[in-house]
């Protein structure tokens, strides 16, 4: 299986009216290893195009100190939130 690409993921949301919600296991590690620059590529093109992406993370406290600052930092960002339930988050993306 291929890795998942941020065009990948762009392309989802464009296809779903700007709206895009990803789990854990969708993102895989690269993600939350931030020094890999995946996670900042993602968010820096979703809010470049305008997009809404809501991230569903479980439990962040078992990430790095870093991603638990990053997913602290976007608790009210107009673009990209991180949510511990799907719900929330599609109800964030159903709010645009």
């Amino acid at each position: 299986m291929s890795k998942i690409t941020v065009d990948d993921l762009l392309g989802r949301s464009f296809a779903q009216g700007g709206r895009l919600v990803l789990g854990e296991a969708e993102l895989g590690d690269d993600f939350f290893n931030l020094s890999s620059g995946f996670a900042g590529e993602l968010m820096q093109k979703f809010v470049n195009y305008d997009q809404r992406l809501a991230i569903v993370v479980n439990d962040v406290s078992i990430y790095s100190a870093s991603f638990q600052d990053l997913a602290r930092e976007h608790r009210d960002h107009p673009h990209i939130r991180f949510f511990s339930r799907e719900a929330e988050a599609q109800a964030f993306l159903a709010s645009a």
